[in-house]
């Protein structure tokens, strides 16, 4: 990290590297000494308490003591080795940046919309110190429950072996932070402590508490639930795109500096209304075309499949249910996987070293789910593949097949979030009010969700039996193959 100046405040930064007399070093010890333990006010500090950090997407970033204080401890530090995008990197060579860099980004996001409230609304609001830190805090430790993979472990390996699972990387960052606290004796109140957990969760835990009642829109900065607009996405959504070499037309500032809270509701100008657009647009092509990208699917259905073989030896899942646990993991896994000396974790590795060698599942096909169907969709299995099989060729057995049943939406499913925000004419205007799609394009999706399911072969021998039991399938459920094309016939006997 940079440089910072690290002289108290009450100390004249030129003297701070004068060597001071044999004859007063015991009483300026203990002065210095005592400038260090005395106890920083929440929310407070000056330039020479901050520590200069420099990101390739924002530029430098000012760590303020009590942020430093989190940063500095080895649970936040265990984020260096969570990759943002976990094994997308396989595909994408660029995408490599961590959730660290990233924490850091909706830290600085998440200070630079409340400087932007409390510059225009400062005395309107309240806004304070306390509401500048609690926010800032929360942007920085956000993402600290993340498991290994980021999130391949919540929503893909978990429910295999925890059927029913309600685990979140929301919940467990709240109580890792808790857990924190308490371990490494941080000087922050219980009261600013539990509205920072509040505000963590707050995306997935909408319904507004006694607790925050007052002031309820900050809590839609880092984790919006009512519409999805914070800055935890406008980080994500810019390092994301850059990483892998996309470009990114969606500009965050716009609506930083156009942000308007109004009856205790974030509010933007109606003017911005399709840079809003963009910024779920954004994000949909993301999932798209890097997040579910074909063969990054395919490498995750293998790794869940070793995590799945290993969860009983190494009790993985088991470091998800105690926070003093569940830091110690992290992307490493995969080595503690390898160089494990059990043979019952012969499987798990011949997996992790075919991963290694590229030779990953082999994709048969796709189809995306017909709009009029879309409705009553239920999850493709490697049992309903199996079953649609007629070639008695080869016999195919649920082990056989992989399957990635994949949702893309504007992150409120098959809702428009747009229809959840408020908007309002200009600066001189009081009243807020909805805009519907019809009012501004014609053009703009009718339909807010796609899902697409891509089946794998994990023999390569088994492609065309595969891709026939898929074909199928399709004409059993659709009357009809809703794929694009049919599975090329040079892969499909490639292996023969």
């Amino acid at each position: 990290m940079g440089e910072y100046c690290g002289a108290a405040p009450e100390e004249d930064p030129a003297m701070a590297l004068v060597t001071p007399l044999p004859t007063t070093t015991t009483t300026t010890t203990t002065a210095a000494a005592a400038a260090i333990k005395q106890p920083h006010y929440y929310g407070c500090f000056d330039r020479c308490s901050t520590k200069q950090v420099f990101d390739n997407l924002h530029g430098n970033i000012s760590l303020d003591p009590l942020a430093r204080e989190f940063v500095d401890t080895e649970e936040f530090q265990r984020l260096r080795d969570l990759k943002q995008l976990g094994l997308t990197y396989l595909v994408y060579p660029g995408a490599v940046h961590t959730r660290f860099e990233h924490s850091l980004g909706v830290y600085w996001l998440a200070g630079e919309a409340m400087n932007n409230l409390r510059l225009y609304q400062g005395e309107e609001l309240g806004i304070d110190r306390v509401d500048m830190q609690t926010v800032k805090l929360a942007g920085l430790l956000h993402d600290i429950g993340h498991g290994p993979f980021s999130h391949l472990f919540e929503h893909e390996f978990l429910p295999r072996v925890v059927p029913g699972s309600t685990w979140t990387h929301e919940n467990m960052s709240a109580l890792l932070l808790d857990s924190i606290v308490d371990k490494h004796q941080i000087d922050i109140e219980a009261d600013h402590l539990k509205i920072v957990m509040e505000m963590i969760v707050a995306s997935s835990k909408f319904t507004a508490t006694e607790s925050t009642k007052e002031k309820r829109f900050l809590y839609d900065i880092v984790a919006n639930g009512r519409n999805g607009i914070d800055v935890d996405k406008f980080d994500y959504i810019g390092r994301d795109c850059r990483a892998c070499g996309l470009g990114c037309n969606f500009q965050y500032w716009r609506l930083l500096q156009g942000m308007r809270v109004m009856g205790d509701e974030i509010c933007y100008p109606a003017k911005d209304y399709l840079s809003i657009h963009k910024l779920f647009t954004t994000r949909a092509d993301l999932h798209r075309t890097v997040y579910t990208h074909a063969k990054v699917k395919a490498v995750e259905l293998m790794l869940v499949d070793a995590l799945v073989e290993a969860n009983e030896y190494l009790g993985i899942a088991l470091h998800a249910q105690d926070p003093a646990d569940f830091w110690k993991l992290d992307d490493t896994i995969i080595k503690s996987i390898e160089t494990a000396p059990n043979d019952e974790l012969n499987k798990a590795k011949g997996i992790i070293q075919r991963i290694r060698r590229r030779e990953l599942y082999k994709f048969c096909n796709e189809y995306s789910v017909p709009k009029d169907k879309l409705e009553h969709f239920k999850n493709i299995t490697a049992q309903d593949i199996v079953c649609s099989q007629k070639s008695s060729k080869v016999l195919l057995k649920e082990e056989d097949v992989a399957v990635s049943n994949v949702k893309i939406d504007l992150t409120r499913g098959k809702d428009n979030p747009l229809e959840s925000i408020k908007f309002f004419k200009d600066f001189g205007c009081d009243e807020k009010f909805p805009i519907t799609d019809e009012r501004v394009s014609h053009l703009l999706p009718a339909y807010n969700q796609d899902r697409i399911v891509r089946v794998y072969a994990k023999k390569h021998e088994l492609v065309e039996a595969v891709s026939e039991a898929f074909e199928n399938l399709q004409l059993r459920m659709y009357g009809e193959k809703t794929q694009v094309h049919d599975t090329p016939r040079k892969k499909r006997i490639r292996f023969h």
